[in-house]
């Protein structure tokens, strides 16, 4: 089986390139716009026909898409998200090549959800941002191209190669410079978030899944199970091995909750929020930051930390039904979330 992957360089489809590299039946192409791929192509400019001129040459059976941008303005996530789908559901349509296409989503698409309750895959979506807004468009754009097609909608990855930028990162990052500056405290803002983290290694192996069966539709792809960030940051801190205090900023002012340890008070706090945004002055007192938490500034300089700063637009609580991946890919995740930390923990630690 020859698949065409799209987007082999990014986070999500580096370990699905891995995946398919692995399987002896699968003869691998990538597409992309950098160097090492083996076809230099931009989805956000280049033409439909060009696409579908390569695809008739190479003819894939399925065609892959991990392609797409996280951040930036609307403008940008349109166009690498939407417009660059757009461009290869009309190749797709175009080529004789009638290849299957597996497009990656996201939960994003979904918008918040009620705390408690699992998102299946009937929910009417409600972005919250222009990041599922844009993702949504491309969904749609799929599911209505009348191409055999299947949307992976993938919750919050984690695991080796997590972006420095996530949430997951940042606390990675946050934690190795307390470690490294020997602070014995870590104040820590935005962990009431919880959400549903899956490994980025079982991401591609239902990608895998997906591009040898028939399915059609969406299908969520997640653990089943919504993690507080703060547990998550608790977990970090005992595979990492940290003996400090860790306390959260989102109580009231001047009640701290410490959450990990004692905290050792002769050494200098460190602090800083989900996002990364550091909270300490030369003298190591607490200073508010004056950028929200989408970079916006808030209206006043002394104003708290946003309660559920996590840059996805879906406020405080996802969590996947994830029994249609179960039914209709055989799929289940494998690999539970502190192997997943503790993947993110030593690429941190190797930067100490």
């Amino acid at each position: 089986m020859r698949v065409l992957l799209i987007g082999a360089n990014g986070y999500i489809g580096r370990f699905v390139a891995d995946r398919l590299l692995a399987d002896p039946a699968v003869q691998l192409t990538a597409l992309g716009r950098g160097d090492d791929a083996d076809v230099r192509f931009d989805l956000a400019t280049g033409s439909p026909g060009a696409l579908t001129r390569f695809l008739d040459a190479v003819h894939p059976g399925v065609v892959v898409n991990c392609a797409g941008a996280t951040r930036g303005g609307a403008r940008e996530l349109t166009r690498h998200n939407t417009v660059a789908v757009a461009t290869v559901c009309e190749a797709l349509r175009r080529s004789g090549c009638g290849a299957r296409l597996v497009q990656v989503g996201c939960s994003a698409e979904y918008g918040p959800s009620q705390p408690g309750s699992s998102t299946a895959e009937d929910a009417v979506p409600r972005p919250g941002g222009p990041y599922g807004v844009s993702k949504l468009a491309a969904t749609e754009l799929v599911l209505g191209s009348g191409l055999d097609a299947v949307v992976l909608r993938v919750f919050s990855p984690a695991g080796p190669g997590t972006p420095a930028g996530s949430p997951l990162g940042r606390l990675a990052e946050a934690m190795r410079r307390a470690m490294q500056s020997g602070d014995g405290e870590l104040r820590l803002g935005g962990l009431g978030a919880q959400r549903d983290f899956i490994d980025v290694r079982d991401v591609a192996r239902a990608v895998h899944a997906a591009s040898l069966s028939a399915a059609q539709g969406v299908i969520n792809i997640g653990s089943g199970r919504a993690v507080r960030l703060r547990d998550a940051a608790a977990t970090l801190a005992r595979v990492a091995g940290y003996g400090g205090a860790l306390h959260e900023l989102d109580g009231p002012p001047g009640a701290l909750r410490p959450t990990i340890g004692h905290p050792r008070t002769e050494s200098v706090a460190h602090r800083v929020d989900a996002l990364g945004h550091h909270r300490t002055d030369a003298l190591g007192h607490h200073r508010p930051d004056p950028l929200g938490s989408r970079g916006e500034r808030t209206d006043s300089e002394h104003a708290a930390p946003a309660p559920h700063p996590y840059p996805d637009g879906c406020g405080s609580w996802q969590q996947a039904d994830v029994r249609t991946a179960r039914d209709r890919l055989g799929w289940r995740p494998r690999i539970a979330l502190e192997e997943s930390l503790a993947d993110i923990w030593m690429e941190a630690a190797c930067r100490i």
